[in-house]
């Protein structure tokens, strides 16, 4: 029903929409049905996102200690927020849910938000944050809660809303082939550059496809897209199925790729010794030429992936010998601190030199500004090109002394 809505659509009404229809109408009159907010209880947010989807739940726990279902609210992702990485897409989840819910969850009383990404935790006070990350930090900061991780297989709510049965794996039984001009094997060769030839690539390939047998879950996708069927799809557990769309097959090499618009990425099993040979080429090679962590994950994450390849990089990096001996060292400064705030006239003055003004008779060209930073008084004295400290301690104590009396005195250092 929802393509029905989109602009320039022609409307036009199916036996298969009427069905969705019914079937939205029966869902909404039957058990289980919604619970009336409580006020007076603390209320709690689940929420989930999956490549095409978004869903949450807002929830509380009733008299008897049930959890129980406030609200329900889920949409189709716009074509733009498909692109997202997997990270902003849990963000903008979380953004969903609070605004369809800002009735209930706007105010002093503290409330806890569900997801099954565990990085979302510390994304509030993360130094890594995209620059949409950045601007919906002030949207955030209006609410008062906490984030919880919840595992997958307890999120059963927000995900079954954020999921297309049109796309559970369970219905694939069969392998599509996507016709592609771009063979990603000899990519993936050609991009370890230390497999300059073709006798250094060969053993690469073996290498990678000989560990991956080894690791029981890459395996277990690998004998699933060699053989999708129901049977091999009942021996996966519920975390591969959960992330089977994600893996494909390049002749015996197993990729990665977010969605259908993400660039497919090599596969590297959990091996040190190898994804160590990698991240040597892409940083202490010559060609590597020793970036930080950043940009050395941004060129290796181009062509292969594992899990928690940002934080094994940037241990790679922070250890580099070389980096560490040549490198500057990036000592932080040192906090400003401000001056206190002044209570009263005459106990706290500014002063600071002007020059380069228009010469008087007596050939000064500039001026000693004295300024009160209470009532923002001002008293100005000319002095010449070249003023001494203590010229400057006789115009202080004729300007400033003589009229309003001591200052207090502030020792700013340590």
């Amino acid at each position: 029903m929802s393509f029905l809505l989109k602009k320039d659509v022609t409307w036009n009404w199916r036996p298969e929409h009427q069905d969705a229809f019914d079937a939205v109408k029966k869902s909404l009159a039957s058990a289980p049905v919604l619970m009336l907010p409580d006020t007076s209880r603390p209320f709690h947010v689940v929420c989930d996102v999956s490549d095409f989807d978004i869903g949450c739940t807002l929830m509380q726990f009733d008299a008897e200690g049930r959890e129980r279902v406030v609200g329900y609210q889920s949409r189709q992702m716009k074509p733009a927020e498909k692109n997202y990485p997997v990270h902003d897409k849990e963000l903008l989840a979380m953004r969903y849910a609070l605004i369809k819910f800002r009735v209930y969850l706007l105010g002093e009383q503290t409330f806890a938000v569900y997801t099954d990404h565990a990085s979302l935790r510390s994304a509030m006070k993360s130094p890594h944050i995209s620059q949409r990350m950045a601007r919906w930090l002030s949207f955030f900061a209006e609410y008062n809660f906490v984030v919880h991780y919840k595992p997958g297989k307890n999120n059963i709510l927000a995900d079954a809303l954020s999921r297309r049965p049109d796309y559970d794996p369970r219905r694939l039984t069969r392998h599509q082939d996507i016709p592609d001009d771009d063979d990603h094997e000899v990519t993936a060769q050609l991009a370890c550059r230390w497999a300059s030839t073709p006798q250094c690539q060969a053993p690469l390939c073996r290498c990678v496809r000989k560990l991956l047998t080894r690791t029981n879950f890459y395996a277990a996708i690998i004998r699933y897209l060699r053989n999708p069927t129901a049977d091999t799809l009942a021996k996966l557990t519920r975390p591969t199925r959960d992330a089977i769309t994600r893996y494909d097959l390049d002749g015996d090499l197993l990729t990665y790729a977010i969605d259908t618009f993400d660039t497919p990425r090599v596969v590297i099993p959990a091996d040190d010794n190898l994804r160590a040979r990698l991240v040597h080429e892409y940083h202490d090679a010559p060609a590597g030429g020793h970036l930080g962590h950043e940009k050395t994950f941004a060129a290796l994450s181009r062509d292969f992936f594992w899990p928690r390849m940002y934080k094994w990089i940037r241990k790679w990096v922070r250890s580099c010998e070389i980096c560490q001996r040549v490198k500057p060292v990036a000592s932080k400064q040192a906090p400003l601190r401000p001056l206190p705030i002044a209570t009263s006239a005459w106990r706290s003055v500014s002063m600071d030199f002007i020059f380069g003004l228009p010469r008087d008779a007596e050939g000064r060209i500039g001026v000693l500004v004295f300024v009160d930073r209470f009532n923002k008084m001002v008293h100005l004295a000319p002095v010449a090109a070249k003023v001494t400290a203590d010229e400057s301690t006789e115009l202080f104590l004729d300007l400033v002394f003589r009229h309003h009396g001591l200052l207090e005195f502030h020792r700013l250092g340590s």
